[in-house]
Formats: C-alpha cells, sequence, structure tokens
C-alpha cells in the first residue's frame, strides 16, 4: 500500500473519531500513535491496543453515505459502515507500527494475533485490506477463514475486500463455500463474481445436490457463482429450480442462466418471459434480488 492511501485512510478514521470521541479521548489516541509510531517498546502497543474501549467506548461510528463513499474511493471493497469507534481507534494503532522493516513488521503483527481475543481478531482482520505489506498477509487471512468463531470469519470474508484481491483459488473457494455452508450473505463477499471460477462451481453444485438429497434448501444467492460457467448438467438443475422453486430463487435461475454463454441456457430463459424481460430491462438484478429478496 503506498503512504499516499495510507495517509488517506488514516485520515479518514481520524475524522471520523473526532465526531464520535471527546477531546480527552482523541488526545490520549494521539499520543499514543505518536510514541508507536516513534518506535516505542512493543508493550506501549500492546497495552493501547488493549486500552482502546476503556478510553474510546465501543459506540458505533455514525458515518454518512458520503464517508462511506470516500472509504471505497480510497480503497475500492473497503465497508467500514457496520465499524464500532475502538475498532477504528485500534486500528489507527495498528496503521502507527512502524513499517519499513517488513520482516520485523510481519514478527510483530504475528504476536499481536497470537494473543488477540475475538473483539481484536475482528479489528485485526477487518483491518487486513487497510495495512502495510498486503501480499505478507494471505496466511492470517486463510487462517481467519478456518475461525469457527462467526465473528472473526465474517470479519475477513464479508465487506472485505482483502480476500477477492490477495487469495488464491483454493483459500477463496473454501471460504465461499464456507460462507455458504455457515449461512452467510454471498453479497457482502467482496469481488464474488469477479473471483467465481469452474472449480468453485462444481463446489457450490456438488453442495447443493448434497442438500436437495437430504430435503433441505439451498441459499438463492448460490448461483451467483455458478452461472457463469452452466454447462449441460448445470442447466438441468437450473430448469428444476426454475419449476419448482420459490420466487426468489426462480429469480437467481433466471440471473445464472443469463450469465451464461450457452444458446440452451437462453432457451431456458426465454421459457420464463416475465424474468427475462425483467432482466433486460434492469430491473432484476443480483443486487436488487439480494435488496428485496435475501436478508442482509
Amino acid at each position: 500500500m503506498s503512504l499516499l492511501i495510507m495517509s488517506k485512510v488514516k485520515k479518514l478514521l481520524h475524522n471520523w473519531l473526532l465526531q464520535s470521541i471527546s477531546e480527552k479521548a482523541a488526545a490520549w489516541l494521539e499520543q499514543k500513535q505518536t510514541q508507536i509510531a516513534s518506535g516505542a517498546s512493543e508493550q506501549v502497543f500492546f497495552t493501547a491496543f488493549s486500552a482502546v474501549p476503556r478510553y474510546l467506548g465501543k459506540q458505533d461510528l455514525q458515518l454518512t453515505f458520503e464517508d462511506l463513499e470516500a472509504a471505497q474511493d480510497v480503497i475500492p471493497g473497503w465497508y467500514p459502515g457496520h465499524w464500532s469507534v475502538d475498532q477504528a481507534g485500534r486500528t489507527l494503532l495498528l496503521l502507527a507500527l512502524p513499517y519499513d522493516d517488513a520482516d520485523r513488521y510481519v514478527r510483530s503483527l504475528d504476536q499481536v494475533f497470537s494473543t488477540a481475543d475475538m473483539g481484536e481478531l475482528v479489528v485485526l482482520y477487518q483491518s487486513l485490506p487497510l495495512l502495510p505489506h498486503l501480499e505478507l498477509h494471505c496466511h492470517r487471512a486463510a487462517e481467519g477463514i478456518r475461525s469457527n468463531m462467526s465473528n472473526v470469519f465474517q470479519a475477513i470474508a464479508l465487506r472485505n475486500p482483502y480476500p477477492a484481491d490477495y487469495l488464491d483459488n483454493s483459500a477463496w473457494n473454501q471460504m465461499v463455500l464456507k460462507a455458504v455452508f455457515v449461512g452467510s450473505s454471498l453479497h457482502l463477499i467482496w469481488g464474488l463474481e469477479r473471483r467465481a471460477n469452474p472449480e468453485l462451481a462444481r463446489m457450490l453444485l456438488d453442495y447443493a445436490h448434497e442438500r436437495w438429497a437430504a430435503k433441505r434448501s439451498v441459499t438463492p444467492e448460490l448461483w451467483r457463482a455458478v452461472g457463469q460457467f452452466a454447462d449441460i448438467a448445470i442447466i438441468a438443475d437450473l430448469e428444476k429450480v426454475l419449476a419448482k422453486g420459490g420466487q426468489a430463487e426462480q429469480e437467481a435461475a433466471a440471473l445464472a442462466c443469463a450469465q451464461s454463454p450457452l444458446p440452451e441456457a437462453q432457451v431456458l430463459l426465454s421459457l420464463y418471459p416475465d424474468l427475462q424481460s425483467s432482466i433486460q430491462q434492469g430491473k432484476l438484478t443480483w443486487s436488487s434480488l439480494s435488496r428485496d429478496r435475501l436478508p442482509v
């Protein structure tokens, strides 16, 4: 990450915090950032990192639509709309750590991860796309994906651009499959369609068949990462969903057909002219489906 981008991130976090914390709390945080950036002992960092909620509080950041747009302008996919003031404060402390020596920086970060409680882990994982040496944090992201703590998994998997930008296909596919398995909202996974791949489509279809065999439902969002790789067998599955699924399932299957380059998919979609027309007119999109039919 460039110095310019990091500077912009710090400025945004600082300005947002000033709207929600006292002058005394802001002064404390500024002092700790300065000490850490000046090479203070690791104990100074760890003590401050742990103490942030006590000094700043835990209330939500009060971000406007313009604030969220500013975040996206700096780092595409960065969405701090659900962040709290202590999370923002802890992120500023992370960004104050000296990072000129990459090996030393990663060792320091590893130590933070190894001693963090659940709340601190959430901060660490959702901050990954903001940190220096982005390419060196892939193993940490993969570790977060394996976590059995839902808050930690969601911090890396949802509303976070880091996985789409830096994980390999194996880790990415495991993350998406786990999100489906635990019931996370796939539309909150940044870059889902960009990172869709044939192996992921196969894994999701295997999962769907297992669910159907057990007489259980499948999230309509699953088809979002499948349609562009649809073969004849997948089109047969989409035909079943269109014929027997609920409204959200039918809409998702229609969108998947629209994404497929195969003529057979377009013929199938033409059998449902209302859905086809809604897609062609832009009334039915993955975004509208997520907004209108699916839980946030």
